[in-house]
């Protein structure tokens, strides 16, 4: 699954749209390194959001192409 819809379905980030700008602008990162909105995610990796003020570390626990508000939750564990 792309990295930019990860974010939006799981609700760490709002928008799709805003998602794809934080990774255009390097606040985004994969296992370690910067990433891109069109890297593919796979259950394991470890995704960091640098929002300036806080950092968001999470875990990837799952992959779903639709998920309710009440299952986004349970596709990723923070850290």
């Amino acid at each position: 699954m792309r990295l930019d819809k990860f974010l939006k379905l799981s609700r760490l980030i709002k928008r799709r749209t805003i998602a794809k700008e934080a990774c255009d602008k390097g606040m985004v990162s994969v296992n370690g390194k910067v990433a891109k909105a069109g890297d593919i995610l796979k259950v394991g990796d470890i995704i960091e959001i640098d929002f300036g003020t806080r950092v968001i570390k999470a875990e990837v626990l799952d992959l779903k192409e639709h998920a309710l508000k009440e299952d986004a939750e349970k596709m990723y564990r923070l850290i």
